[in-house]
């Protein structure tokens, strides 16, 4: 499995699930979002800030 880290703003969620954004020094912010896989990640309250994967969608797909 690969670390979902460092998104930007604008780029598509590669899996669904719970997105944290994380400082532009790598310090947390505890602002939480919630994103579909290919949905558009919105912007972050902090300029040069960026989303790590927190929380992967459990599914009865057995792909999550």
């Amino acid at each position: 499995m690969t670390k979902h880290t460092n998104l930007r703003p604008g780029e598509d969620a590669p899996v669904s699930g719970q997105y944290e954004e994380v400082g532009p020094r790598g310090g947390r912010t505890g602002h939480e979002i919630t994103a579909a896989r290919g949905e558009t990640l919105p912007p972050t309250t902090r300029r040069g800030s960026s989303y790590d994967l927190v929380d992967r969608t459990k599914n009865k797909s057995g792909r999550g």
